[in-house]
This record gives structure tokens, C-alpha cells and sequence, in this order.
């Protein structure tokens, strides 16, 4: 993925699910690949940064929360007439030509905007493309080209649509359809976010020493990432390769191994979920044990400046764990289970 080219604004509509990992995802996976960005603005389920349109159609296939990138065309506070007034100097004939079809949608963010009726807004909006540009045909299946409004803040932006993404492989991925099951295994999109958190790139090779089922694994080897694990466990270990195996992936290894004795020496990145449960699933040690003797091991896992990422119990105290063991905490998140868990989302490096 090429760095070079001319820069432009863009709006990626995000997914609603968690309020910082899809905009933490998305920079991830840029900072991944080295492509320059920067930041504009961060709103509910909307991030707009500054970079190059070629990349969008790879980098949001790769995210677990992104829903679709735009080329920013107009931006406006939510009133209609303000809306209007901008969308009226967008010149619409550069993006789309006489002869083609359009369609127009607006989405509107956890209610945002309640006053404006969404049909209204878009028949409006098709109205000015077509003072704008003549002979043009509405095709709301299969339209040449495609514009997108976004209501969200009290503010509204438009944009060319440049790449969607329609992901029914996390269904497809859940756990319950795997031929090896376990109540306790990590859904596929937080897996994904959690790989590209780790900025993961394919080829490198991707450790989980507490592999479990597999999740991890599965969706850094569907990205293209080498991939090898562990589990203390052998009948995990083996349920883990069956269902690597199942997507069509062979991995590096998968061993029946204590991870705090790992026999493995090094990864391009470590990304986990260690087990915190019944003392039957931590091999009889405390939590914190298994979290302070991985934190310890990092650094000989993992090459400086490499990232980790490793979920854990909200009440761990994950960020002085870290200074402890000399590591550097990027970013946390906190991910809401249930009840009784909530998961931090600790994004390590080595310095």
C-alpha cells in the first residue's frame, strides 16, 4: 500500500458498537501501513482525518468497526437550510456524468437531528444534483456512483462514497459455528480489533500464548499474518487447530505449552486474551500472576518498538503493571461484557 499521492478529507462512518475502538481501530491499521493521516475530527460514529483516498477500500476491509469512507464533499451544522446551502457549491458534474446513475442516502447517528425528516433531506439533495448535473438517472440498487450524508452532533456532513464494506464473515465466524466450541471464546470482531490494535501487518507473525479456541488466531491469519499459539490446555490446543483448519488456515504451530515457559522465542506481535476465570482455567495461579509473568516475558517475545495488545479484567490495573515491567501503555480500552466483566483493551509496546 503506497503512501504517495494527493491528500484529501475523508469521512469514515463507523460502527456504533463501542464509543473509541472504532476510531482507534481505523488509525491502527494506518499507522500499520504507514500511511500519513491526520486527524480533523473525531464525532459519535464518524471519524474525519486527512489523507490519501486510494487506500480507503483496503484499510476498511481489514477493520472489524468500519463501516464505510467517504470523500468529504460538504460539511455544515444540521439545519436544512444550511445543508442545502452547502451541498448547492459542491461541484457535483466532477463526480458524477451526464448519462449516469446516483443515489443519495442519509444516515442519521443515535438520533441525532430529530427534527429532520431523512426522505425529505434526500429528496432534497437529489434535487440539487440534478440542477447541478443534467440527464442523470436515480438507481437506488445498483447506482454508478453513490453520495452519502451523515447527521451526527448536530452537524451534517456529505460525501462520495468510495468503498463499503459488508462483512458477513463475523457471523459466519462466531463461535457457536466453529467445529470446536467454547462458551468462553472471543466473538470475531474484537478479535480483528484487537490484531489490528496490535498494528498487525500480513507476514509478520502473530503469538497468542493463551490461544484458547482459536478467535485470535483466525482473524489474524484471515488478514494475512502468520500465525502460532499456545494453550496450557491440550484439548483446547487441539479444538484450536481444527478450527484454524476449518477456515482454511495452517499455522505456524499450535502447542500444548505453559505460557509463562513459553517454547517459543520470538513474534512480530503478541495479542491475547489470558484466562481469568475458575482457578481450573488459570492452572491454580492468581490472575495477576499470569498477567505480571507475561508482562515480564515481552520483552523477550516481541522486538522493541513492536506492539502488543492484551485483553484483561478492568480492575487489573493494567497500566502499572505495565511500568512495572518496563513496557509502554499506548492506549486502553474498556469493553463491556457483562455484569461482572468489563475488559480492558491494553495496546503494549516494548521501548
Amino acid at each position: 500500500m503506497s503512501s504517495e499521492g494527493k491528500e484529501s478529507i475523508l469521512f469514515f462512518l463507523l460502527s456504533g458498537e463501542h464509543p473509541t475502538l472504532p476510531h482507534a481501530e481505523l488509525k491502527a491499521v494506518l499507522k500499520a501501513f504507514g500511511v500519513r493521516y491526520e486527524v480533523i475530527g473525531e464525532l459519535a460514529q464518524l471519524s474525519r482525518l486527512k489523507c490519501e483516498p486510494g487506500h480507503s477500500a483496503e484499510l476498511i476491509y481489514r477493520t472489524a468497526f468500519t463501516k464505510a469512507c467517504c470523500l468529504e464533499l460538504a460539511v455544515s451544522r444540521a439545519e436544512e437550510e444550511e445543508i442545502l446551502s452547502a451541498a448547492s457549491d459542491v461541484p457535483f458534474w466532477e463526480f458524477v456524468r451526464p448519462g449516469q446513475s446516483f443515489r443519495i442516502r442519509v444516515r442519521r447517528v443515535r438520533g441525532a437531528s430529530p427534527d429532520i425528516s431523512v426522505m425529505d433531506l434526500e429528496a432534497k439533495l437529489g434535487s440539487v444534483i440534478f440542477k447541478a448535473v443534467r440527464d442523470l438517472k436515480v438507481d437506488l440498487v445498483r447506482p454508478d456512483v453513490e453520495f452519502l450524508g451523515v447527521l451526527t452532533e448536530g452537524m451534517f456532513f456529505l460525501g462520495l462514497k468510495l468503498s463499503e464494506v459488508v462483512r458477513p464473515g463475523f457471523t459466519d465466524r462466531r463461535p457457536s459455528k466453529r467445529p470446536f466450541f467454547h462458551p468462553t471464546a472471543m466473538m470475531p470482531k474484537l478479535a480483528r480489533c484487537m490484531v489490528n490494535l496490535a498494528r498487525s501487518r500480513p507476514g509478520e507473525l502473530v503469538l497468542d500464548p493463551f490461544c484458547g479456541t482459536g478467535s485470535i488466531l483466525i482473524e489474524a491469519g484471515l488478514l494475512g499474518c502468520r500465525i502460532l499459539g499456545s494453550d496450557i490446555n491440550a484439548k483446547m490446543a487441539f479444538g484450536c487447530l481444527l478450527n484454524l483448519r476449518f477456515f482454511g488456515l495452517e499455522p505456524e504451530g499450535v502447542l500444548t505449552a505453559d505460557a509463562l515457559r513459553p517454547p517459543f522465542t520470538r513474534a512480530d506481535r503478541v495479542v491475547t486474551d489470558p484466562p481469568y476465570g475458575r482457578s481450573s482455567s488459570t492452572a491454580g495461579l492468581e490472575v495477576r500472576e499470569i498477567y505480571e509473568g507475561l508482562l515480564a516475558l515481552l520483552p523477550e517475545l516481541v522486538e522493541e518498538g513492536k506492539m502488543a495488545c492484551i485483553a484483561a479484567p478492568s480492575q487489573l490495573g493494567m497500566a502499572d503493571m505495565a511500568s512495572e515491567a518496563g513496557l509502554e501503555l499506548v492506549e486502553a480500552h474498556y469493553y463491556f461484557v457483562h455484569s461482572g466483566l468489563t475488559r480492558e483493551l491494553a495496546v503494549l509496546q516494548v521501548p
